[in-house]
């Protein structure tokens, strides 16, 4: 795929003439228009961001049929589940589901594609803007690309190149936690009170000696 943006700016990927015209009339299109020039949405993918990628547990991954009707399908799997190729594509294994197909149907159609992350812990989420393509017959990547150990069949990949990318501020993201972190939390502490307890009868029992 033709990693150069189709558009002016990155942003443009989002910021339709209509887009603009709104934010124009809501008083808001000249910080953007600074935004576009100074610095903009990235193209390629930082180490940071591959970082945040993969270490998602839980992402959102959005299509669109050829009569414009969005659909937005949850994908989960360990941490590592979606890999970082390059600095453009992302791909990542296509697990047996509920058969319906409609990602597959919407992406024969209409290659256009979209990545929510969200991490809830640190507040911080990721759109990244792309086209997808998936990727049949081809059991060498299928198992490169395959979380170890994951109980999951996969049935093919799905490949993503990244067009542009924006990370937004953290405003109405509620802080939550994995539950596996907040075990780890519970016995980190759970064991620093026993060391504090075990020191305590230690001094003591050195002090009535």
């Amino acid at each position: 795929m033709n990693h150069a943006p189709p558009h002016p700016y990155p942003s443009d990927i989002a910021f339709t003439p209509t887009v603009k015209a709104i934010q124009a009339r809501n008083g808001s299109r000249d910080a953007y228009a600074r935004m576009e020039t100074d610095r903009g949405w990235e193209t390629r993918i930082t180490p940071d961001v591959a970082s945040f990628i993969e270490q998602q547990t839980s992402v959102f991954f959005a299509t669109a049929n050829d009569e414009g009707q969005p659909y937005i399908q949850h994908r989960g799997g360990p941490a590592g589940f979606l890999h970082v190729v390059d600095d453009h594509t992302i791909a990542f294994a296509d697990f047996a589901g509920n058969r319906q197909y409609i990602t597959l149907g919407n992406l024969a159609d209409n290659p256009k594609a979209y990545l929510f992350l969200i991490d809830y812990a640190r507040r911080r989420r990721i759109k990244l803007w792309g086209e997808a393509r998936v990727v049949e017959d081809d059991p060498e990547l299928l198992a490169k690309l395959m979380p170890q150990g994951y109980k999951a069949r996969g049935e093919r990949v799905i490949a993503m190149t990244v067009n542009a990318w924006d990370m937004n501020c953290p405003q109405h993201i509620p802080q939550r936690f994995e539950a596996a972190d907040v075990a780890a939390a519970l016995a980190e502490r759970d064991q620093r009170i026993e060391a504090l307890e075990a020191e305590i009868a230690r001094l003591r029992a050195a002090s009535q000696a």
